[in-house]
């Protein structure tokens, strides 16, 4: 959900700079660069918003995150650029989310 609230049940993925809401579960991402330098050891070359999607599914598969079906997305307009090109780029993300635009 881009531009909304989130409610007491929903997750928030927000942008470095922005409040940490009020919900159940809330993780964090930079609206700048690869979340990993290129050709690290571990990685995949996700963006940070396509990882951060990724850490709040796996938080919620593994129980370490209460129940969510929706992620309100808290950020700038820059990131909000970056979850729109994480979910139309990673397939990964896209196959787990689809983005629903405020009212």
């Amino acid at each position: 959900m881009l531009g909304q609230q989130p409610g007491a049940d929903d997750a928030a993925l927000v942008e470095e700079g922005f409040g940490l809401p009020a919900c159940g579960y809330a993780v964090s991402f930079s609206a700048g660069g690869l979340g990993h330098a290129l050709n690290c050891a571990c990685c995949t070359r996700q963006s940070p918003a396509a990882d951060a999607l990724s850490r709040a599914f796996r938080a919620r598969a593994t129980g370490a995150a209460p129940y969510f079906s929706r992620i309100a997305v808290l950020a700038s307009p820059e990131g909000e650029a970056q979850i729109r090109q994480a979910l139309a780029t990673d397939v990964i993300a896209n196959a787990r989310y689809r983005l629903v635009e405020a009212d």
